[in-house]
């Protein structure tokens, strides 16, 4: 069995089927809830119970798919703002390890898997086994995301 690009590729790639596109700017989303509104970046805990910390730092100026595509200023912009968000979480959830994943193979829109990584993970040393979310994952308790987020947003303020 060969494996193909989705059929849909070239209206993913142009925002027309944009799910980052359609569903940023809310203070809670399909996907988890805001902890960062920057000028460059949406980002957003994620509320499936992958892995404590899990955020999504989400180019919101525009629909683009490749970084290569940001000015000089905007690039600058984006990584600055994302490296904030990943401070926080460091200093919030005290991982060993942060991971940077911006692949955007699944979702084609500028975006960064911030993954802290723990003594006890799924592959220590090793790239987290991360899969495109259906929706029916497990989530994390609503109190103690709730917690979180709050947490979250009160260092990034």
């Amino acid at each position: 069995m060969t494996l193909r690009w989705p059929e849909n590729w070239d209206r993913l790639t142009s925002g027309e089927d944009c799910d980052f596109c359609k569903n940023m700017g809310h203070d809670r989303n399909r996907w988890g809830a805001r902890i960062f509104l920057g000028k460059y970046v949406d980002a957003y805990l994620q509320s499936a119970d992958v892995q404590p910390g899990y955020t999504l730092a989400i180019w919101k100026q525009r629909h683009i798919v490749e970084p290569i595509e940001l000015a000089d200023e905007e690039s600058a912009g984006y990584w600055l703002e994302t490296m904030t968000v990943a401070r926080a979480l460091m200093a919030y959830y005290q991982p060993l390890k942060m991971n940077y994943e911006t692949l955007g193979n699944t979702s084609p829109h500028l975006h960064t898997h911030l993954l802290p990584r723990y003594m006890e993970d799924p592959r220590p040393g090793q790239p987290f086994p991360l899969l495109a979310q259906k929706g029916r994952e497990p989530q994390i308790p609503e109190e103690r995301f709730l917690i979180e987020v709050n947490g979250l947003q009160a260092m990034l303020l």
